[in-house]
């Protein structure tokens, strides 16, 4: 069982580790999946900042949450959205990134975000939205949250079409893909046991 401290550690842990991997993903202007890939496009459409398009792409599903996951699991997510808007302004603010290979970016980011989310779930949290509905569907149905996640990140990054060139759009499929093979390998129904 979690302490409270552990889930607090984990959850700062998991959500900068989650900006760090956004802000790989945005310096090499490629996109990702879920809520986090909706505001980078939201970012490349309209100039809007990721961490404020980020906290508003999230507030519908917060319904979902409570409803479907309970308010233990919403409010932590609650918590965790707006520590990733909060520390990627802050991350964009305090790196400076003089060059980033895009596949570098792709995989590096993928990975990050990918064990940024493990450890959130972990904790009994999310970054909302589809991760919010892959995790039902895991705890409900047995379905593997990655593989959900994935299939949902793809249509995302389809809709991006219009906006990114199609090497951009290669690598950030290329990045959603490592994200999600992260989740699908390390968080499977049985494999953690801790409870917060």
């Amino acid at each position: 069982m979690h302490r409270p401290y552990e889930d607090v550690a984990a959850i700062l842990t998991g959500t900068l580790m989650v900006a760090l991997g956004v802000t790989f993903f945005g310096s090499a202007g490629l996109l990702t999946g879920g809520t986090a890939g909706l505001a980078l496009l939201l970012g490349q459409v309209t100039g809007f900042e990721f961490g404020a398009a980020f906290f508003a792409v999230n507030l519908p599903f917060y319904y979902l949450a409570v409803k479907r996951m309970g308010w233990k699991l919403a409010v932590r997510t609650f918590l965790a959205v707006l520590l990733v808007s909060l520390l990627s302004k802050l991350t964009a603010s305090s790196v400076s990134i003089g060059h980033l290979d895009p596949v570098f970016a792709a995989v590096t980011g993928g990975s990050l975000t990918g064990i940024g989310l493990l450890i959130l779930f972990r904790h009994q949290a999310s970054l909302g939205g589809i991760n919010i509905l892959a995790l039902y569907l895991q705890e409900r149905h047995s379905l593997r949250a990655g593989y959900v996640q994935l299939a949902l990140d793809a249509l995302i990054l389809l809709a991006s079409l219009f906006v990114l060139a199609p090497d951009r759009l290669a690598l950030s499929l290329l990045g959603t893909v490592v994200l999600n093979l992260v989740l699908a390998t390390n968080h499977r129904p049985g494999r953690y046991t801790g409870v917060s």
